[in-house]
């Protein structure tokens, strides 16, 4: 199994390109279940998680193809659903990636049943379906769990109703509507999430003729069509890869400029970044990041649901903290073992105290190379921040998580100076 290898130490300057962003490009992809035409998608990362997703649509008939573009090997997508050849999404695919469970909404609406294996635990928290279901089941649905699976059926098609979310849940909001733009009459999803990946999901739904008012608004008024068409959509930038390169700069000292992203994704980030000392500037082709020599100065941060601090930042942000000046709360509302990175961290000479959902980060003068492991995808990310500024060798192990969301990365720090290799156990 392959490790990372840092030689930590050194600040970081140079250019690095954003991708598209994986949390809009996986529901977008299971959008391709609503329509029998074609559903052309750019700026498509190539990610373990991308892969898992082409691979479970295939299995319900969809056709995958991937063009090369001029000069970009990550050319456009090309996914057809014209034939649905099963709607049974089995578990030796689900297993793999919680995401998986978007084809839900889609295969229901477009055929009348799904048969969907339960997605299983995870290493940040239990993240139930319950309101997915609850949602169908407004829409008309009668819902069955068996053997492991979610099994919907709606004979006689969906109705629109008004769904009204007890807490803030990116993936109902995603697989509701994606199934009420299919629906009979109008539906209203009322405390919708507000994140970009879901905007970016109901423009490209526009693009195949569904009628959607309230984007990028906590309701949702969705009047539904007979049918969808093909569309060509150009995926968002990754806001979760853009924070993480900003926060490698941060916390080296260092000087990044991002390009194809944009800073109005991080506002949340922004803030808490520019008052621990860290400047970021909005150019024309993407952003700046310039830390400076200073020690940066500690800040507290709470995750919650956008447009509030990301979640899938915390982890990052911790290792930014762990070497910045006095003390910080890092509070995380959203996953209940979301700390998972403060073990390695500690291994590193980070001094952290966590007290239930809050975790007490003082600054120490330098962090020091150890073997540390990974335990998910954003912990994973954080323990090389930590090993780029740390004194000294770290070796990453288990970072098969880390292609789940992250391009090329190491590929990437490398060409702006860090000392950083992907090796095999031999290495």
């Amino acid at each position: 199994m392959d490790k990372i290898r840092i030689l930590g130490g050194r600040a970081l300057e140079g250019r690095i390109a954003i991708g598209g962003a994986k949390n809009a490009a996986l529901p977008l992809m299971a959008a391709s279940l609503l329509t029998r035409q074609s559903l052309v998608l750019t700026n498509l990362p190539e990610l373990l998680d991308i892969a898992t997703m082409a691979g479970l649509l295939a299995q319900h008939g969809v056709g995958v193809s991937r063009r090369k573009g001029d000069g970009d090997s990550r050319g456009p997508l090309e996914l057809n659903a014209a034939q649905i050849a099963s709607t049974t999404a089995p578990y030796d695919l689900v297993r793999k990636m919680r995401a998986s469970i978007l084809v839900l909404g889609p295969l229901l609406a477009r055929c009348g049943h799904a048969r969907v294996s339960l997605p299983g635990g995870c290493a940040i928290g239990t993240r139930p379906v319950d309101l997915h279901l609850q949602g169908l089941e407004r829409l008309g649905a009668v819902v069955e769990l068996e053997g492991g699976y979610i099994e919907v059926r709606a004979p006689k098609g969906l109705k629109g109703a008004e769904i009204v979310f007890p807490s803030v849940s990116v993936g109902a909001t995603e697989n509701l509507l994606m199934a009420a733009v299919l629906a009979e009459g109008e539906s209203r999803l009322i405390n919708a999430a507000r994140e970009p990946e879901i905007g970016d999901l109901a423009r490209c739904l526009q693009a195949m003729g569904a009628k959607i008012e309230g984007i990028d608004s906590g309701c949702l008024r969705i009047l539904g069509v007979g049918e969808l068409h093909g569309a060509h959509h150009a995926i968002i930038p990754d806001r979760i890869e853009t924070g993480t390169y900003v926060m490698a700069a941060a916390a080296t000292g260092g000087r990044l400029t991002l390009t194809g992203t944009r800073l109005g994704l991080l506002a949340a980030l922004a803030r808490s970044l520019e008052a621990a000392g860290v400047a970021l500037t909005e150019r024309e082709d993407g952003i700046e990041v310039c830390a400076g020599s200073r020690a940066l100065t500690s800040v507290d941060v709470t995750t919650a649901p956008y447009p509030g601090f990301p979640t899938d930042l915390q982890a990052q942000m911790m290792a930014v903290m762990a070497v910045a000046e006095g003390a910080s709360t890092i509070t995380e509302t959203i996953f209940e073992n979301r700390f998972m990175h403060v073990p390695e961290l500690a291994r590193m000479g980070a001094d952290i105290s966590v007290h239930g959902a809050s975790a007490v980060v003082r600054g120490v003068k330098h962090l020091l190379g150890a073997p540390v492991m990974a335990t998910d995808l954003r912990a994973s990310v954080s323990l090389v921040i930590a090993g780029l500024v740390a004194e000294g060798e770290t070796i990453v192990n288990r970072i098969y998580h880390l292609d789940r969301g992250y391009e090329r990365l190491e590929e990437k720090l490398a060409a702006c100076g860090a000392r950083i290799e992907r090796v095999g156990d031999g290495g």
